[in-house]
């Protein structure tokens, strides 16, 4: 698989074009898909390492396209929204989407949003694993395990998860834990980390004793607890 492979699905054929042209003179080896239906048939393939998906698509809509692909695959996700609509982000972000930027952007901002999920999401050294209480991690699998069960995670939870194991007991900010795991500052009405911490919740399985594994400090950040 090309490490520089990526799969865009974007209905404008004329910006498509143009990101095609600047994803290519950037070193990406870019295929496109101009409808929802071509374009999750080509991701589910899993040819790509990532896939800027737009939300308005004929035939099946970006979050249709998004939800399906979940169902099999944690290939990382950069959906490309409506510039101020808060809920086309937050809709993403519930179904699996890694990040999302609001059109129209410019060509820095995309090509840097696409670095920091590759390079967050593209661990190839070998690393031992990780365990804490019924939590194991494998890192150079990106692989976490409960009591021997694999939770389905995406490349952006799994490493919320990872910050999280690693400083046990400690509050980590809000702001630190953004621009250290999604690669960007934390900026006014932002809930992209709230929404992955709330979809890793979700996906962690119950501790024995019912306490919370992921504690919130409200206005401040959130701890792993100890137990």
């Amino acid at each position: 698989m090309n490490k520089n492979s990526l799969l865009l699905i974007e209905d404008d054929l004329d910006l498509c074009q143009l990101l095609e042209q600047l994803l290519v003179m950037e070193g990406y080896s870019v295929t496109t898909a101009h409808d929802g239906i071509t374009g999750l048939a080509l991701a589910q393939q899993e040819q790509h390492q990532l896939i800027l998906l737009d939300v308005m698509l004929p035939q099946l809509n970006g979050f249709e396209v998004l939800k399906r692909l979940r169902h099999t695959s944690l290939i990382p996700v950069l959906m490309l929204t409506a510039k101020g609509d808060e809920i086309d982000r937050v809709i993403g972000l519930e179904f699996g989407a890694d990040d999302y930027l609001p059109k129209p952007f410019n060509d820095r901002e995309l090509l840097a949003r696409i670095k920091a999920i590759l390079r967050r999401t593209q661990d190839t050294q070998p690393k031992p694993q990780l365990a804490l209480g019924d939590i194991v991690l494998h890192h150079g699998r990106q692989e976490a395990k409960c009591k021997d069960q694999i939770i389905d995670l995406t490349g952006t939870e799994y490493l919320l998860l990872v910050e999280l194991i690693n400083n046990v007991g400690e509050l980590l900010d809000k702001n630190e834990l953004n621009q250290k795991v999604l690669g960007k500052r934390l900026q006014a009405f932002d809930r992209s980390l709230d929404m992955h911490i709330s979809n890793l919740r979700k996906k962690l399985p119950p501790r024995d004793d019912s306490l919370p594994r992921i504690k919130t400090v409200r206005g401040h950040g959130y701890i792993w607890l100890e137990g």
